[in-house]
């Protein structure tokens, strides 16, 4: 007789939206009062585990730089989960299906012949440029959107290509913005082309600063939290419009 228990719950990869507990979408928290365990990043905050006070939580937070759970244990505590409990939700900050490793975590839960779902959340990205007034793309201006990170996969050699669009966005910009910053100006981009730099997006202790490709590509201040870099002339303040500081 197999020792192999059959799994009997779903798992919900759900976006928790850049920070802020109302920008979870509606379906996200109704799935967070009924679940029964709920695996969170560290970039959740404690107001939006608040909305699942009745399931278990189990912290598998991944921070760049820091120590951290590895992928396959959050994969094999996902399995387990499904094993023990009906409705699970792996808690991802912004959306599961951007920069949020969810095809591991899917793939991990096909082979383990477990039913899943994902739930779409507010990417960090389209909060920012909200919180800052300043959209993404204008007409006449920039009619293309890059979405870029710097990071990379144990072994995987960094892709140091600069997008090819009229706004370049930079996830988890903090320690790499400089770099990136400096790429770009070797390969010709124009020195003032406007940068805004968003940290904390949508918490109470969110900042931004508003500075130039040159400026940024001599550092930026230790952050204490996730940062978002957003380049290109999109980003240059209108008339009579300050944004340096939120």
């Amino acid at each position: 007789m197999s020792d192999i228990k059959a799994p009997s719950g779903k798992v919900y990869l759900v976006g928790a939206g850049p920070g802020a507990a109302d920008l979870i979408t509606v379906r996200g928290a109704r799935l967070l009062a009924q679940a029964e365990a709920v695996l969170y990043d560290a970039l959740v905050t404690p107001e939006m585990l608040e909305l699942c006070s009745q399931a278990v939580r189990i912290p598998v937070g991944k921070r760049s730089g820091q120590r951290s759970a590895a992928q396959e244990d959050i994969n094999q505590k996902m399995i387990e989960c499904a094993h023990q409990y009906r409705l699970v939700i792996r808690l991802k900050g912004g959306d599961p299906m951007l920069f949020g490793r969810a095809d591991e975590e899917m793939s991990a839960l096909e082979r383990a012949g477990i039913d899943y779902d994902v739930v779409p959340g507010i990417t960090t990205a389209l909060a920012a440029a909200s919180s800052v007034r300043q959209p993404l793309t204008k007409r006449g201006i920039a009619r293309s959107v890059a979405l870029f990170t710097s990071s990379t996969a144990p072994g995987e050699n960094a892709d140091t290509r600069i997008p090819d669009c009229d706004t370049l966005v930079q996830y988890m910009g903090g320690r790499e913005a400089m770099l990136t910053a400096q790429r770009m100006l070797n390969a010709g981009f124009s020195s003032d082309l406007p940068v805004m730099v968003i940290e904390n997006c949508s918490r109470t202790n969110q900042q931004s600063r508003s500075l130039t490709l040159s400026a940024l590509a001599q550092g930026l201040p230790v952050s204490e939290g996730p940062v978002l870099v957003m380049m290109g002339e999109a980003m240059r303040a209108r008339s009579g419009f300050s944004n340096s500081q939120c």
